[in-house]
């Protein structure tokens, strides 16, 4: 068994709750955006097809001898080696 973790995708209920952030702290819809990615320290936001793209190689047989993982793809939003 083999596990995608995803950290900040954009998806529409996320731009709705940007929506909101940026309501809260008087900010556009991109400016909200681009605060909250400064604050998570991420460069972007993914796609859903970064995370298509990802499954799409681990369910291929280049990944036949992966078992047991943990891929995460988060935009380096988690610091680590």
């Amino acid at each position: 068994m083999n596990a995608v973790l995803p950290g900040p995708v954009m998806t529409d209920r996320r731009r709705a709750m940007l929506a909101r952030y940026g309501e809260a702290k008087g900010l556009s819809l991109d400016a909200a955006i681009d605060a909250f990615a400064a604050e998570t320290r991420i460069a972007r936001y993914g796609t859903p097809e970064d995370i298509a793209e990802l499954i799409a190689v681990a369910v291929s047989p280049a990944a036949r001898w992966m078992t047991g993982v943990t891929l995460r793809m988060d935009g380096g939003e988690i610091k680590s080696l």
